[in-house]
């Protein structure tokens, strides 16, 4: 096992989570997301080893494994292939240019909490990987190939925002991406006098990877079903919302659902930019609301615990908007909150939580920071 205390790096690697304000399943369906990179991170800290494997360490399994480079295959444990998936893309794209190393994982990002640690992972390891040896990838390579990596190694058929967002964030700025093009717009992210508070549900239903796949699915026949009257449409979020309804005699009620929250989640997430430009943060926080009740009845990825802590927000004045984040089924949920009432918040919210659940609630108090990086 890897000694940090022994251990002298060669390169290390912050590499951040993400929060996404509005957009919401939306990266795959061809529209427009608003992620941002934020502080809590996963460090990595790397060394050449003179071999031909590599062996990787991550303090928060609190245990370690080889990797052979000559057998670059899926593992039977989860977070292997997070790696493994990278390093197997790298040498598509750059055969033969990784040399073995050790690396060690530290992190301070909640797993299963929906501000994507696998992405941080995928793109931390691809960084390092990077910078070590000297390879000479582009970030939009490093973004591709650790989508590509949950895609063939983990088997979530993520779209590229989460990737994108860890790459690519700037401090104090949300990023307006659109997810067709990959064309981009840096948002000032001034909330002031209200701050980004997440509420860690802490629970992690085992629907969320597995229906994350059938969502996409169910999205791509309503696609194929509208095309063959519209076939100007390539994406879902192209379509525009009067068109969905016409089908709403002609598709399965839960095919329609779900073609109808992207048309609309698409538009808002455009709506809530122009309020927030406009520092209209009333009318942006409602934009989080909606988003969090189409989650909730049109593309049903929420679950009783997400629910409550949105719903419990909606009486309270200082609290302009919240909804739950990530894949769904668990998780956070994300809050903007007036800074000076966030423990007020949080004292209320998580007694209530607790009475009605039996489980402890975690409050995440975030802000938007920079994209990975070489430390």
């Amino acid at each position: 096992m890897l000694d940090k205390k022994a251990f002298k790096s060669e390169v290390v690697i912050e590499s951040p989570g993400r929060i996404n304000l509005i957009g919401e399943h939306i990266d795959y369906n061809g529209g427009y997301v608003l992620p941002a990179a934020i502080d809590k991170k996963i460090t990595l800290h790397f060394r050449k080893n003179n071999s031909n494997s590599c062996e990787i360490y991550s303090s928060n399994f609190k245990n370690s494994f080889t990797i052979s480079l000559n057998k670059l295959e899926k593992s039977e444990v989860e977070w292997h292939n997070f790696i493994l998936g990278v390093l197997f893309h790298i040498d598509v794209i750059k055969p033969n240019s990784v040399k073995g190393f050790d690396c060690i994982i530290e992190s301070d990002l909640p797993l299963g909490s929906g501000i994507s640690s696998s992405a941080a992972l995928e793109c931390g390891i691809a960084k390092g990987i990077n910078e070590l040896f000297d390879i000479g990838l582009s970030d939009l390579e490093i973004i591709k190939l650790s989508r590509d990596a949950e895609h063939t190694f983990v088997g979530t058929k993520c779209g590229i925002m989460d990737q994108f967002a860890v790459v690519k964030g700037e401090k104090d700025h949300l990023i307006l991406l659109n997810c067709e093009t990959l064309d981009y717009d840096l948002i000032e992210a001034d909330f002031n006098p209200y701050v980004i508070v997440l509420l860690n549900s802490n629970v992690s239903h085992n629907l969320a990877s597995s229906a994350y796949n059938v969502r996409r699915d169910e999205c791509k026949k309503a696609l194929v079903a509208i095309q063959k009257k519209n076939p100007k449409y390539q994406f879902l979020t192209e379509v525009p919302a009067q068109i969905v309804e016409e089908f709403k005699v002609i598709l399965p009620e839960k095919i329609y659902n779900r073609a109808l929250y992207v048309t609309q989640e698409n538009q808002r997430t455009l709506k809530a930019v122009k309020y927030l430009k406009k520092k209209d943060l009333y009318s942006f926080g409602q934009c989080l609301y909606q988003s969090h009740h189409g989650l909730q009845n049109l593309y049903e990825v929420s679950c009783k615990e997400l629910d409550f802590l949105v719903e419990h927000t909606k009486d309270l004045d200082y609290v302009l908007g919240a909804r739950m984040i990530g894949g769904g089924f668990g998780g956070c949920t994300i809050n903007i909150v007036y800074k000076y009432k966030v423990e007020s918040l949080i004292k209320n919210i998580s007694a209530a939580y607790e009475e009605h659940f039996n489980i402890k609630l975690s409050a995440i108090h975030t802000t938007i920071s920079h994209g990975v990086k070489n430390i």
